[in-house]
């Protein structure tokens, strides 16, 4: 289906998200979609997708003028959108969620679950996915509930397909499938349009890209073209290289220590004989999604209670202690789902800001929160006025602002994904602000599944693949191929040694 977007604009407030956009999605053809965070992608996204609607402009669906001021609207006309954060039920199971997708009476029974089980089957061996019909959507991987996804839009009937972030947080080899799957509708005459900064993605896929910056399209070039190129694009310059961490500013005095530590959720036992964090330093966990690594960190945050083993931060014993003692002792954790978990859907900045302020008395004072959320804007570089709302701001405003939210000292700081879906500009910003943490004497663990991040800016580097845990090790002395060997479960004598510091 051939898609027109004419002279798009929309507002939110002060911000202009989109700027007089026009692009064209072409029959057969995969269109890339840059721009650093804040550019405007996701609200052109949101516009054509019905979640949002435009404040001018026009668009054409095969040359016929199109309303599309609902996301039901949209997918009556073939457009579907795959969000970043998965839009499911993760209650129900993976045929409920398939059935629930699909128009008419929720009648899960006799002739309509078999035709449904049918459906859902060809589907899948269509697109060479394997997914358990009758397992809960909830204990599925993020790449396979992105799988179930779009499963449930193509039996819509969906001939133009957006995707946001599609490869963030997902295995190699879901992003292998996911990308034959795409090339396979792109051949059967869909259009694509991929919302993405990773450049080798979008390398690899696409036909043409558009480029926007501060809401509007700056350039359109047909692919291949080179990384520079595109990033020159983007920004006007190239980017900066990634600032490295001083290794010096390692301490020998303990952030966190875990002796023996297990921790189960559903069928993932993670058991590791060791696991210690210094002061000052960045320790790296990777691995397959769903292989331990948010297990560990949901532990050292107080989230998860252990089975069995101790835990320390700095002096204290926390062993079986609650949320709100890890947090007295200087520990924050971060989420990758930043608006579910990081952020409150609804609130704005100023009112984030209020709700970390220390309690003055029962009433809150309008003047202090808007200058205290004005400080917070000016300080991280929030794309945003302290009126915005959190699911209002871009992925890299979100991390910003759940990263202005944290206390100024901390003793330890876990974040997993630390810059899930940031443009390059933003990743760096939010590096250097790690990295000012660290030679303040913060020890950070984060997890992450972009193995160059992990190599750049760890310490040491722990693998994790089916619950266990590697030793960790010196990321001087890892190979981005050995590292690589290592998630997919050759863990060697490693695992004997696990975790140990």
């Amino acid at each position: 289906m051939r898609v027109e977007l004419r002279q798009i604009s929309k507002r939110f407030g002060a911000v202009q998200a989109n700027d007089g956009i026009s692009l064209t999605l072409q029959p057969g053809s995969i269109h890339g979609l840059l721009g650093e965070n804040g550019a405007g992608k996701s609200t052109l996204a949101g516009i054509l997708s019905g979640l949002v609607r435009r404040d001018t402009g026009t668009i054409e669906l095969d040359g016929r003028p199109a309303i599309l001021d609902t996301p039901a609207r949209a997918l009556a006309a073939g457009i579907g959108m795959l969000h970043q954060e998965p839009h499911d039920f993760p209650e129900l199971t993976v045929l409920e969620n398939f059935v629930a997708a699909r128009p008419g009476p929720f009648l899960f029974a006799g002739k309509r679950k078999r035709e449904s089980r049918d459906k859902l089957l060809e589907l899948m061996r269509s697109f060479g996915f394997s997914l358990d019909p009758d397992e809960r959507a909830g204990r599925l991987t993020m790449g396979e509930r992105q799988q179930l996804e779009l499963l449930g839009l193509l039996s819509l009937g969906v001939r133009t397909l957006i995707l946001d972030e599609p490869t963030t947080g997902i295995s190699s080899q879901q992003k292998e499938s996911l990308f034959t799957a795409l090339q396979q509708l792109a051949a059967d005459g869909c259009s694509v349009l991929l919302v993405s900064h990773k450049l080798p993605d979008v390398q690899a896929l696409c036909h043409r890209v558009s480029i926007l910056r501060r809401g509007k399209l700056v350039g359109e070039a047909e692919l291949p073209i080179t990384s520079e190129r595109l990033v020159e694009m983007m920004f006007g310059s190239a980017a900066a290289a990634r600032p490295r961490k001083p290794a010096t500013a390692v301490s020998e005095a303990e952030a966190v220590r875990l002796e023996r530590p297990q921790a189960v959720r559903g069928r993932l036992r993670l058991q590791m004989k060791r696991f210690v964090a210094r002061k000052g330093e960045i320790v790296g966990l990777c691995g397959l999604e769903g292989s331990g690594q948010s297990l560990l960190l949901e532990l050292c945050a107080g989230l998860l209670p252990m089975r069995e083993g101790r835990l320390r931060v700095g002096d204290v014993d926390l062993t079986g202690r609650p949320y709100r003692a890890f947090l007295r002792a200087g520990v924050a954790y971060v989420p990758a789902d930043r608006v579910r978990e990081g952020l409150i859907g609804g609130f704005s900045i100023e009112e984030h800001v209020a709700l970390r302020s220390p309690a003055r008395g029962f009433f809150l004072r309008t003047k202090e929160m808007t200058r205290a959320a004005e400080k917070a804007i000016e300080t991280f570089r929030i794309r945003g006025t302290p009126q915005s709302r959190a699911e209002q701001l871009s992925g890299g405003n979100q991390q910003r602002t759940q990263l202005a939210l944290l206390p100024p000292e901390l003793s330890l700081l876990l974040m997993e994904h630390p810059t899930r879906g940031l443009d390059i500009e933003s990743t760096q910003w939010v590096w250097q602000q790690l990295i000012a943490r660290c030679q303040s004497g913060t020890a950070i663990v984060f997890a992450s599944s972009d193995l160059d991040e992990v190599m750049t800016y760890s310490d040491r580097i722990i693998a994790f693949s089916g619950g266990h845990a590697s030793r960790p090790i010196a990321a001087s002395e890892l190979t981005l191929d050995r590292l690589g060997r290592m998630i997919g479960g050759q863990l060697g004598d490693d695992e004997d040694e696990a975790a140990r510091s």
